[in-house]
């Protein structure tokens, strides 16, 4: 049985073990950083009994504080994975980060998908030349994952297509339920330590579609949350990047500035460690524009989408 397993957790049999699952409660940190009442509607148990199943998971993970040094020594351990512009790459402190979310948003056609495609080529380039030298997962929600594209995109990076299409690890979800399970599923190609970047082309789709209605909202909200909290936590396991695109509605209520804002509300935006805001310009050029990060000013960046990938 692995390390991670929720069976391991005293007070939790073959039946609880399946309740949990299907609530979503799939590793030893959900339960843990669960609340006795979640996990005792979830499952179908007493209060008492869920507080010392909590209680037991916590012990295990050994939940605690650390020096300072020590988050500095795995920070050490962080790398980066290039655009193909080196603007965008400036304004990102150098490339998108691994143990970090990057969401991108915009509207159709500001390249977000575009950067999407180029990232899973990217991330297979020798460090040396901004990639990690690895594999990369992509979650296709919106059927925008294109191989040709990633050909076209190799050759521009000097890499074999075939090869480069090899080295992804497409999906495509087809609803929200899915979209979850895959990203759960993601971890068992992150164990063998060959994949770096973790791709959801678009995180808000699935969950848009499948909650409509004010009525929906806290259900959906409190879904998308677990689901970037998996990601963030592959992201700092495993040190892989992940990479999200967002889509944006429009705000009538606006009059001055821009009348667009990302979908997914407050939770989106304090779980995505960079916020970059895309917008088309002249021709193939486009704009980005950093709009959160935890130690980057905000700042812009004017990249192109060519034939042979993102450029400057």
């Amino acid at each position: 049985m692995a390390e991670n397993s929720i069976e391991n957790v005293s007070g939790i049999g073959e039946k609880t073990a399946e309740k949990l699952r299907e609530a979503g409660f799939t590793d030893l940190m959900s339960i843990a950083a669960s609340s006795s009442g979640v996990l005792s509607a979830a499952a179908g148990i007493g209060n008492d009994t869920a507080a010392k199943i909590i209680a037991d998971a916590r012990a295990k993970l050994k939940m605690g504080f650390e020096p300072a040094t020590e988050v500095m020594k795995k920070r050490l351990k962080m790398g980066r994975i290039t655009t193909g512009s080196k603007e965008l790459d400036k304004m990102l402190g150098g490339g998108i980060e691994t143990q970090a979310i990057t969401e991108m948003h915009g509207a159709f056609g500001s390249g977000k998908s575009q950067i999407a495609l180029q990232l899973a080529v990217n991330v297979q380039l020798p460090k040396e030349k901004g990639g990690l030298g690895a594999k990369a997962i992509f979650i296709d929600t919106e059927g925008t994952f294109r191989p040709e594209r990633i050909r076209q995109m190799a050759q521009g990076a000097g890499l074999n297509p075939e090869k480069a299409l090899q080295n992804i690890y497409v999906a495509k979800a087809y609803n929200s339920d899915h979209q979850v399970i895959l990203a759960e599923k993601s971890e068992e190609l992150l164990k063998k330590g060959d994949v770096k970047l973790i791709i959801v082309d678009s995180i808000t789709s699935a969950f848009r579609s499948d909650y409509t209605g004010r009525g929906t909202l806290a259900d959906r909200q409190q879904k998308l949350n677990r689901h970037l909290h998996q990601l963030q936590k592959m992201a700092d396991v495993y040190n892989a990047a992940v990479y999200i695109t967002n889509q944006v509605m429009s705000r009538p209520d606006i009059l001055f500035g821009d009348p667009t804002a990302p979908i997914g509300g407050h939770i989106l935006g304090h779980q995505a460690t960079f916020r970059v805001y895309l917008r088309k310009s002249k021709g193939d050029k486009r704009i980005g524009r950093l709009i959160d990060s935890p130690s980057l000013p905000e700042g812009e960046a004017v990249f192109r989408v060519t034939t042979e990938g993102i450029r400057d």
